[in-house]
């Protein structure tokens, strides 16, 4: 398990500014549920100023992800959109009193949905704001210029510092080349030289291919059957509906139908398989794995 302060404990328990911002005059939203992440920020900004008068989110994620939206809300409320553009991914953790590395990744997300309201709210067009870079990693949509901006702004010197910031190449590894090759371009910029010894080792290992098909199905029920009784004591419940890939289709029930926190106990349910499996996997819910299909 992660070492979580008890800030980001106190902040995914009790989020503050969950939910969406009545009469919200500027929206960004980042990730997707495919991906195992997703942010949507709604501001109410007073047009006099552009000062911050209300913030609120909806994620879809795990503990991290509700907590660095929650921190992120209460640190813009009562700022004005240029003071806002100047928070960082780090303020966001420094204001969580730190998050496990192998979770950076979750303030990325909140400042790039940030930079995306306040691309919304002054009729600018925002994709990802980087949408020009080539793309680096394809499991998870991420580009180089996006690398280039993370590796420079938080000084990253690993391919395992990379994904824990932005999720590439924790899935196939195959992009890890290319990671090198901008790690080895940004930290020339500040007089460092990358070695090659740091990078970082496969996200998949050899225990995924010693599963059959059968193997990987059985221990995946097995591992979700093991987390019920949590679920099952607060008068909710899951469901296996499917595995396809690496992506994984449950259905909650009970008490935990439209909770407010489905979709951290997703995320929860997500990182226990990855974990169990030695690989990365994508748990959906029903719905919206159906919704997408018909997308």
């Amino acid at each position: 398990m992660w070492d979580y302060t008890e800030k980001v404990k106190d902040h995914f328990y009790n989020p503050r500014n969950a939910g969406a911002v009545a009469e919200a005059n500027a929206v960004g939203e980042v990730g997707s549920i495919s991906c195992g992440d997703a942010l949507r920020l709604s501001l109410k900004v007073d047009p006099a100023d552009e000062r911050i008068l209300e913030a609120g989110f909806q994620t879809f994620g795990c503990g991290s992800a509700i907590a660095s939206s929650s921190a992120l809300t209460e640190i813009i409320r009562g700022m004005t959109l240029d003071e806002a553009l100047k928070v960082t991914n780090q303020d966001i953790a420094d204001f969580l009193e730190g998050l496990p590395p192998e979770k950076m990744h979750c303030s990325v997300m909140g400042r790039e949905a940030l930079a995306a309201a306040v691309a919304n709210y002054r009729g600018e067009a925002w994709v990802d704001d980087h949408e020009e870079g080539d793309l680096v990693c394809k499991c998870f949509a991420v580009d180089a210029v996006m690398i280039e901006n993370v590796v420079r702004e938080n000084r990253l010197s690993s391919v395992a510092e990379v994904t824990n910031y932005t999720k590439a190449g924790g899935s196939c590894a195959s992009c890890h080349e290319k990671i090198e090759d901008i790690l080895s371009t940004v930290m020339a910029e500040r007089g460092e030289v990358f070695q090659a010894a740091g990078k970082a080792a496969p996200a998949a290992p050899a225990k995924r291919n010693g599963l059959s098909n059968l193997e990987r199905i059985r221990l995946i029920e097995k591992t979700i059957a093991e987390l019920r009784p949590q679920l099952q004591a607060d008068h909710g419940d899951i469901e296996l509906m499917d595995v396809e890939g690496k992506t994984i289709t449950v259905r909650l029930t009970g008490a935990c139908t439209g909770c407010q926190l489905a979709g951290a106990t997703l995320g929860g349910v997500q990182q226990r398989l990855i974990e169990a499996l030695g690989e990365f996997v994508r748990v959906v819910p029903a719905q919206a794995a159906h919704s997408a299909a018909g997308a």
